[in-house]
């Protein structure tokens, strides 16, 4: 079967940003709607309407400007990839974005979450975690609902993600 090269989305950013959430690739979801967690299922957007103490938000738009009020960015580490369905584990031939840009463009950056193992390991693999000294970069585990040998349920999902408010 053939697979068509995918680009994956904008930066999601607002002004003054104190941490950059980065995704491996949007699943095939969220690029056939054009928006980061597009999956109902991924627990993305639940987590950070429970971090934050606030009611869900339907619409996009409005869970942006939430984020966006909170200092948080998103993006993904790659830029584009060969990836047949969702699975990480399908990407082949990647090309990261300009990370290392992104955080120069916004000096008040404090915090890179790496949401999962492929986007920490792309990370790792075209960045490098001493290659930004100004930021720290941790890995929490993946907001993705597929099931894996590390995926915790939402609530387990949520304590380790509680870390980004230190931050913030």
């Amino acid at each position: 079967m053939l697979v068509e090269r995918i680009f994956g989305l904008e930066p999601i950013v607002g002004e003054d940003p104190r941490i950059l959430i980065l995704g491996s690739m949007p699943s095939v979801e969220s690029l056939r709607k054009h928006e980061y967690y597009g999956n109902k299922r991924n627990h993305f957007w639940k987590i950070m309407f429970m971090l934050f103490d606030s009611p869900e938000l339907g619409e996009y738009k409005d869970k942006i400007a939430f984020l966006k009020k909170q200092k948080i960015a998103l993006w993904d580490v790659l830029y584009s990839c060969y990836r047949e369905g969702s699975l990480d584990s399908n990407i082949k031939d990647e090309e990261p974005n300009e990370i290392e840009a992104f955080v120069r463009n916004h000096p008040n950056l404090r915090l890179i979450v790496c949401n999962g193992t492929k986007s920490y390991k792309s990370y790792q693999k075209y960045i490098g975690l001493n290659r930004l000294p100004e930021v720290e970069v941790i890995k929490l585990p993946s907001t993705s609902p597929v099931p894996g040998k590390y995926n915790k349920t939402l609530e387990g999902k949520l304590q380790e993600w509680k870390i980004i408010k230190d931050y913030l």
